[in-house]
């Protein structure tokens, strides 16, 4: 027989158990009176359309728990990338160096001297704190850092080129991750977009012209970190490119989005435009990102000109997308391991690209028998995160053979520490390049587990 929603208890009933009590000392009074009366709503609406329900008060709590659990359990948690793709913009691309989670704990629970001037005792700039470390490194003039890339272009636009014109070529009207695009950040800037030569082919000459009939406040190059064009093309190189613009006295701005400060080409990888060469080349600005090819925390990276960066620091803009004292801490740390020379050791991602097919063969040797099943095979790791498009590096991988793989990397997603991998020929592929050491123990355990649940096939 249907319960009766006149025997579902009151608020007021449970409230004089002990578990509850419980309860509101875990969650808060406030927080547990929510989760009560929204469990109480859920109970009388499934009695109205008859279906069967527990009505007792264990069973009514044990409910509202869960849903307590659910709303105080934070969304953000680490994950095991097995994928191989070093730089994941979903799992949050570049993992952090020691050094630089040693830095954000020493910083992060107390005060710091983010804009105070410890010398003077007055107001002091947190435009400081990374500006040193990234002039030593490339040699420019001045240094800016903001949140993202994406803001440092639109800032560097709406500081130098708002409601004027800016010359981009059409090969290089891109579109970077989650949909933004360059003309729509140039729009949002408030410049005009003169589009420059065709989708495949542009010569100086282009802009030469384009920049006679517009009178263009100035050029933005942006590289093709995220795609390539390949066939019959042409672009002008950035010597090319500043000469034109310092003829014509407008400063040339090369958005290089990846921001590599080392040679990709040692690791038999294409090469990725340094940000030295940018500014060897006479760029007046640069801009990048920090948590891609740099290893660091997000961040957007502005290096050039004195006079130009001094213009977009006192932009309006320049306040709404300033980094914070945890993004400027995590930078600076991770920019001393390119001074000292040791980033291949230090620095997550260029230790994962670095290391040789035969060390994480060892590693995916060593998975294999501690577990006992799967195949260790021949595969290709990526470096993702928009950078160096379409380059991999050999690795090598253990296969595990399920009946169902989705059905099982979706188990592994859902695990307490979640392991994300790939199906590749209908067997689940795990990369440990992409795997930290210190998660090899997880990994293991979480397989185990796995292989538990299912019968691995042969």
């Amino acid at each position: 027989m249907t319960p009766d929603p006149r025997q579902i208890p009151s608020v007021d009933q449970l409230l004089h158990l002990s578990t509850t009590a419980w309860l509101i000392e875990s969650f808060g009074r406030t927080m547990t009176l929510k989760a009560l009366r929204e469990t109480l709503n859920t109970l009388r609406n499934n009695l109205i359309h008859g279906k069967i329900v527990d009505l007792t008060p264990e069973s009514i709590l044990t409910q509202a728990q869960n849903l307590l659990n659910t709303w105080f359990t934070l969304s953000l948690k680490p994950v095991i990338n097995a994928t191989g793709v070093i730089l994941h913009t979903n799992l949050g691309r570049a993992p952090l160096s020691p050094s630089a989670l040693q830095a954000i704990s020493h910083i992060a629970p107390g005060y710091c001297n983010l804009e105070f001037d410890l010398e003077t005792g007055r107001r002091g700039s947190r435009n400081l704190h990374a500006t040193q470390l990234l002039i030593q490194l490339t040699g420019a003039e001045d240094a800016l850092v903001v949140n993202n890339n994406a803001a440092a272009v639109l800032l560097v636009l709406s500081a130098l080129a708002a409601r004027r014109n800016v010359l981009v070529a059409r090969s290089q009207l891109i579109e970077i991750g989650g949909g933004f695009r360059i003309p729509e950040i140039l729009h949002q800037s408030r410049a005009r977009l003169i589009e420059v030569g065709t989708t495949n082919r542009t010569r100086i000459e282009d802009f030469e012209r384009a920049l006679q009939e517009s009178g263009a406040a100035l050029i933005l190059r942006a590289h093709h970190s995220n795609f390539r064009i390949i066939g019959f093309t042409e672009e002008p190189d950035l010597t090319e490119l500043a000469n034109l613009a310092h003829r014509y006295q407008i400063p040339l701005v090369d958005d290089l989005g990846s921001g590599a400060l080392v040679d990709t080409a040692k690791y038999d990888l294409t090469h990725e435009p340094m940000v030295q060469e940018s500014l060897a080349a006479n760029a007046d600005l640069v801009c990048f990102s920090g948590d891609k090819l740099l290893g660091g925390p997000q961040a957007g990276i502005i290096l050039g000109r004195k006079d130009l960066l001094e213009k977009i620091k006192r932009h309006p803009l320049a306040r709404a997308v300033r980094a914070d004292k945890i993004t400027l801490v995590a930078l600076s740390a991770t920019l001393l391991h390119y001074l000292k020379g040791d980033w291949e050791q230090a620095i997550p991602v260029w230790h994962m690209i670095a290391q040789s097919a035969e060390t994480l063969k060892a590693r995916a040797n060593r998975w294999q028998a501690a577990l006992q099943v799967g195949s260790v095979i021949e595969s290709r790791s990526t470096i993702g995160g928009g950078s160096l498009p379409g380059e991999t590096l050999p690795t090598y991988v253990l296969a595990l053979g399920v009946k169902s793989p989705s059905q099982a990397l979706k188990w592994l997603r859902h695990r307490p520490y979640p392991i994300v991998a790939r199906i590749e020929n209908d067997h689940i592929v795990l990369d440990p390049r992409t795997v930290l050491e210190e998660q090899e123990d997880i990994l293991l355990r979480e397989l185990r587990q796995l292989l538990t649940q299912i019968k691995p096939s042969l």
